[in-house]
């Protein structure tokens, strides 16, 4: 008579293959650091070590212009030690209206660069209150929800004056116009100028040719090459 024995060899567990969550959130954050904002907002939707490294201040304060800190305290009026970075970099994007609501300051996501846009209330136009030549018309094609329209009128100038703390780099200066209806008579000619508080100036001479259409007609160039000293600027 003989005895058996069985038993079960238990089976060896398969190691858990590495994911995305096993990497060092300080590892996710460097790569994400030479990523533009809406790619880093992607990823950060990935998992929570994204999620987490896509919040960080060293991610963000890349992206941000380098004179923050004075657009954050004039604009906002509030302590950017005191906010996150991706915090600040989301409300310089959005739309800011300053000086009476007459201009608006933005920071283009992809890009980082600082636009400005000024109304038609914050220019000095030749006879704007006399209503035998102009209409105030309000309209979505502004980002100001209202044009000034001009009926009739031989000549005309128009004069803008801007002090902001633009961040350091190139700009450009356009004046944003509409030709009405058509017209039998010569086409309108214009001629734009800019100049600047340290001496740089242009100036550039066009002619109204494309009815029913909003057209950015280019002034010139500037060089920003002190980002916290005020930039003042006179246009016509």
């Amino acid at each position: 008579m003989g005895a058996g024995f069985s038993g079960f060899v238990a089976e060896k567990e398969a190691p858990l293959s590495p994911s995305l969550g096993d990497i060092p959130e300080s590892c996710v954050a460097l790569v994400l650091n030479y990523l533009d904002a809406p790619e880093i907002c992607k990823l950060g939707r990935v998992n929570r070590v994204f999620r987490q490294a896509s919040s960080t201040d060293f991610v963000w304060e890349s992206k941000l212009p380098e004179n923050y800190q004075s657009l954050v305290k004039k604009l906002f009026n509030q302590n950017p030690d005191n906010l996150p970075k991706r915090h600040i970099y989301s409300k310089l994007c959005r739309p800011i209206r300053f000086d009476a609501g007459t201009k608006e300051v933005w920071m283009e996501k992809r890009s980082g660069e600082i636009c400005v846009s000024i109304s038609w209330k914050g220019l000095k136009i030749t006879g704007i209150d006399d209503r035998r030549y102009w209409n105030h018309i309000p309209t979505d094609e502004s980002r100001f929800h209202t044009i000034a329209y001009l009926q009739q009128i031989w000549w005309l100038e128009v004069d803008g004056n801007l002090e902001f703390e633009f961040p350091s780099g190139t700009y450009s200066l356009y004046f944003r116009l509409q030709l009405g209806r058509p017209t039998k008579r010569l086409q309108p000619e214009v001629r734009f100028q800019f100049s600047m508080s340290n001496g740089q100036h242009a100036m550039s001479q066009c002619y109204l040719n494309e009815p029913g259409k909003w057209v950015n007609y280019h002034v010139g160039d500037f060089v920003v090459e002190k980002p916290n000293i005020t930039t003042r600027s006179s246009s016509q």
